[in-house]
């Protein structure tokens, strides 16, 4: 029995196969799209995907349910807490400027298996995104007509009571879809003119609100007769900062675009700094007016901007803004009617976690934004090898992934029409946060790694002449002269004073010498996974130890104490190594420190979801899986750069002490594992 089990050797190729990293091309500017891209209009596309309901939605309800007007800092908070996800994709995307935003980072740095899961997730993302905001759309236009669209198809076509279902064929939602997608085939460039026009109808919309509310703002809103500027103190700051975190997601438009970018070492940074920055003062200077016009205990969650007006006098102010609005239920108070209801409850939730808008111009870039980036990271991934190769081809003309715009665009507009999305909606917020994580812990592993041109070259043989069997015919097996020869090879970078990025510093090599032996970077891997570790248990402490574990004091704080220092550790034994300095792109301060921040930060959120999600998460990993291990293994193009089993002859002296024998073991060829050669010559492609 024991013949059917797999051997270690097949075991150890097996998970080199799981964790094999991309190789990137010499030119990185080289593609097939059409690089037409500026800065300004990547600043719009993420404006697009960040700035939504929170300005209409998001800030009234967080400011009178959780945080009060301190519902400012909670955006404060939240905006800093993106910051850190931000930057690592500007590092990325500046470093690899190819389109497939996490997907391509986490191929590049840590592994095939964990990208594609990764842009697994973040296909499902955007097709839920884009399928949800088109119902929104279409709710918000049946609104206009008494509801006469929903009607007439419950009577014509049929209403269903099925789970998972929608009540109704959503026939609208999926037309809008459609358009869309037509718009998004014509390329980049028709793309990012429409999004240049809704994204200035909704910065004139909110221009107008703060002009308005700065001249209509009372400072007396915030006295203590009023309730005071935090109310619900820290703890409200907090959950009010949970809560305004997914405000901001929608950035990673841009390093999906980043392969369309002109100049995408400049444009990318820039753009992503621009664009949050821009994003988080609209939400700041919003809460600010808002709860400066009128008493934050008063406020309307539904319809917080329109109904302040309506209460300071300016009905036609109100009237503006509440006419984009699409969330909860709207008073027209100015026309003397009654509640005129729009979206459900669930369609509430569902704005608090995407990255969509209030205002129909802004959601139209909503969905320019998630139809322009699913089939870019499709691309990315069959262009791989991982998914499948049709997703792979470029219009001629218009120089888009057309196959997987049309593809995809038709079955966001079949979620739209059949699935009520409210079951599905969370995956929105569990995706994108992994996907963070992930991309955080790349960067710490891609910046202790050796860049391609610090590989050590091999050492000259001492003999001038190899055997004609030890030619470029026989694959240029290199040999081995003498053991002086190796110790050169072993101690030569040493000899430098410039140690090569992922070696232990030398300030620290007293103190950690058992550390040196490893291979540049082993130990900063090994970390990375330490400190994700440490994370998850920390916060699952911090999350479920008082409510589900109910562990008692002294536990829970010995547990709190000893993750801590884990992951204190593995952050300083990750500090106490060489990282790469000298680069003509933008970094990220402070690595691994900004990093690990944002990780343990991403998780936390994490496990703050509901189990259901967790449940659901785990049954899409599995369906991943299952496309991975019986079609992206086998058609990964870094499978056919595999080296093939080649055959070593060397040559050398060994010593009776036990200590430099195992030095000459190191400097085996790395195309065979380090074993222990006899004691003579040797040359097995002789036989």
């Amino acid at each position: 029995m024991a013949r059917w089990l797999p051997r270690s050797t097949d075991l150890t190729r097996f998970c080199q196969k799981l964790n094999r990293v991309k190789t990137l091309e010499d030119d990185m500017m080289e593609t097939s799209f059409n690089r037409c891209l500026s800065t300004i209009d990547l600043t719009l596309l993420g404006i697009g995907g960040m700035v939504g309901s929170g300005l209409y939605v998001l800030t009234g309800t967080v400011a009178k349910e959780i945080a009060g007007p301190a519902v400012i800092v909670s955006f404060i908070i939240a905006g800093f807490a993106s910051l850190l996800a931000a930057l690592c994709y500007a590092e990325f995307g500046a470093r690899v400027p190819k389109t497939g935003s996490a997907y391509m980072f986490t191929y590049v740095s840590v592994g095939e298996i964990w990208a594609f899961l990764i842009g697994w997730n973040v296909l499902l993302e955007y097709m839920i995104g884009g399928a949800a905001v088109a119902r929104a759309w279409s709710g918000y236009l049946d609104s206009i007509f008494n509801h006469k669209i929903k009607n007439f198809t419950e009577t014509h076509v049929g209403a269903w009571q099925v789970p998972f279902l929608a009540h109704y064929p959503d026939f609208l939602a999926a037309a809008i879809l459609l358009v869309a997608t037509a718009f998004i085939s014509f390329g980049a460039k028709v793309s990012s003119w429409l999004n240049h026009v809704f994204s200035a109808i909704s910065m004139g919309v909110i221009l107008f609100i703060l002009i308005m509310g700065f001249v209509l703002a009372q400072p007396k809103n915030w006295s203590t007769q009023e309730g005071g500027f935090a109310p619900y103190g820290l703890s409200g700051i907090m959950a009010g900062t949970a809560t305004c975190f997914y405000a901001f997601v929608g950035f990673d438009v841009i390093a999906a675009s980043s392969e369309e970018a002109r100049n995408p070492q400049r444009a990318v940074p820039r753009a992503i700094a621009f664009s949050l920055g821009l994003a988080t003062g609209a939400y700041i200077l919003v809460s600010v007016v808002l709860t400066l016009m009128v008493p934050w205990h008063t406020l309307d969650p539904d319809s917080a901007l329109a109904d302040a007006f309506y209460r300071r006098g300016y009905a036609w102010a109100g009237f503006l803004v509440a006419a984009g609005s699409i969330c909860g239920e709207y008073r027209q108070r100015w026309e003397g009617t009654a509640h005129l209801p729009c979206l459900g409850g669930w369609e509430q939730s569902l704005f608090w976690s995407l990255p969509s808008s209030t205002c129909p111009s802004a959601m139209n870039t909503v969905l320019l934004s998630n139809l322009f980036s699913l089939p870019r990271i499709v691309y990315a991934m069959a262009e791989d090898g991982l998914f499948f190769q049709v997703f792979s081809r470029v219009h001629p003309r218009t120089q888009v992934p057309v196959v997987g715009i049309v593809v995809f665009g038709l079955l966001m507009a079949l979620l739209a029409l059949v699935f009520d999305l409210e079951a599905l909606v969370q995956f929105l917020s569990i995706g994108t946060l992994l996907a963070y994580t992930f991309v955080a812990a790349s960067i710490i592993v891609l910046r202790f790694q050796q860049q391609k041109g610090d590989v050590p070259a091999p050492v000259p043989s001492s003999q001038p002449n190899p055997e004609p069997h030890e030619g470029p015919s026989r694959g240029e097996l290199k040999e081995y002269e003498s053991f002086s020869d190796k110790l050169q090879l072993v101690d030569r970078d040493k000899s430098k004073e410039q140690r090569e990025p992922g070696q232990l510093k030398a300030a620290f090599e007293p103190y950690l010498e058992f550390l040196s032996d490893f291979y540049p970077g082993e130990v900063v891997m090994v970390a990375v996974v330490t400190l994700m570790v440490s994370a998850i248990c920390l916060c699952s402490i911090l999350v479920f130890g008082n409510t589900h574990l109910h562990l008692p004091t002294w536990s829970y704080s010995l547990l709190l104490v000893l993750f801590s220092l884990g992951f204190l550790l593995s952050l300083l034994l990750i500090w106490a190594h060489e990282q790469q300095h000298s680069t003509q792109t933008f970094q990220i301060p402070l690595v691994p420190l900004s990093p690990a921040l944002s990780i343990i930060l991403n998780i936390y959120l994490m496990l703050k979801l509901s189990y259901m999600t967790w449940l659901r998460f785990a049954i899409w990993l599995l369906l991943g899986l299952l496309v991975y291990f019986g079609y992206g293994i086998w058609h990964s193009k870094e499978n056919l750069r595999e080296p093939r089993p080649q055959c070593v002859s060397a040559r050398y002296v060994v010593f009776p002490g036990g200590s430099l024998e195992e030095r000459v073991q190191t400097v085996q060829p790395s195309s065979q594992p380090a074993t222990r050669l006899p004691d003579t010559d040797t040359d097995d492609c002789k036989r």
